[in-house]
């Protein structure tokens, strides 16, 4: 063999995989080549922007191929931790990671929510713990919605002005999710109970409004909200016996009125 050592660079989904295809390609045993990896390859979330795997295999010279020769039966027995020492441990973590254990009958709706929004949050570099549950909607017309939890330390990145990181986040999460689900699934995302804190808050201005409108006979005109929030006024106040609501102006400034009935 020439000094000019033997290379192959191989494709497949997994690293495992490509070093398998490339010992086939070559005909040679493990323990003829050094292993290279290249590109560890990812799966993406739930399909969207996966990456394959990409190794580089270089053909061991002489003296240390007449070497393995000498060996003999005892050089084919090495064991497979043995031959992963050429692999990168970062790589040997992502070919053996076990896929996360799912509860008995869990519903897979709730499963999909929750592994989609962990997954996001990991990209964001956000360590977290995350639940689902389906909550029932206060209209009995609409339909349940997953309720994600997030919870953890210092959380208020995922928030931001006026909900519009986690309003965004929430958006993002659904749309993946309907694609993995093939169907449009109503989802709320919850940082360490904002939410529901939020909810409460704007229960106590819708009816403090109310009475103001009542009191002065002047419509009042609330701060603009996104469509979530804009929906809990209306709904705290859709069976008041003197005023009613209405959304006016364009989004991102859409606004509540409460203006006295006649």
């Amino acid at each position: 063999m020439s000094e000019e050592r033997t290379t192959l660079e191989i494709i497949a989904p997994t690293v495992e995989e490509a070093v398998a295809k490339g010992l086939a390609d070559l005909g040679l045993p493990s323990e003829a080549v050094e292993v290279e990896v290249l590109d560890s390859g990812s799966r993406g979330l739930f399909g969207l922007g996966s990456r394959q795997a990409r190794i580089r295999l270089t053909v061991k010279n002489q003296a240390e191929l007449q070497s393995i020769a000498v060996g003999g039966e005892n050089t084919h027995e090495r064991s497979e931790a043995s031959r992963e020492e050429n692999i990168p441990s970062a790589a040997l973590e992502a070919v053996h990671a076990e896929e996360p254990e799912v509860p008995e009958g869990e519903d897979t709706s709730l499963r999909v929510a929750r592994e989609t929004v962990a997954e996001l949050l990991e990209k964001m570099k956000v360590h977290a713990q995350v639940t689902s549950k389906y909550v029932q909607p206060e209209d009995p017309k609409d339909q349940a919605s997953i309720l994600i939890e997030v919870h953890g330390d210092d959380l208020s990145i995922l928030i931001g002005r006026r909900s519009e990181t986690l309003n965004a986040l929430q958006y993002i999460s659904s749309l993946i999710i309907g694609k993995e689900l093939e169907k449009w699934v109503p989802l709320i995302i919850d940082v360490e109970g904002y939410r529901a804190r939020r909810e409460r808050q704007l229960r106590q201005l819708a009816r403090r409004m109310a009475e103001q409108a009542v009191s002065t006979g002047r419509r009042q005109v609330l701060e603009p909200m996104p469509p979530s929030e804009r929906r809990v006024i209306h709904l705290e106040l859709r069976n008041h016996p003197q005023v009613f609501t209405e959304s006016v102006g364009e989004e991102p400034n859409r606004k509540v009125t409460i203006v006295i009935k006649k």
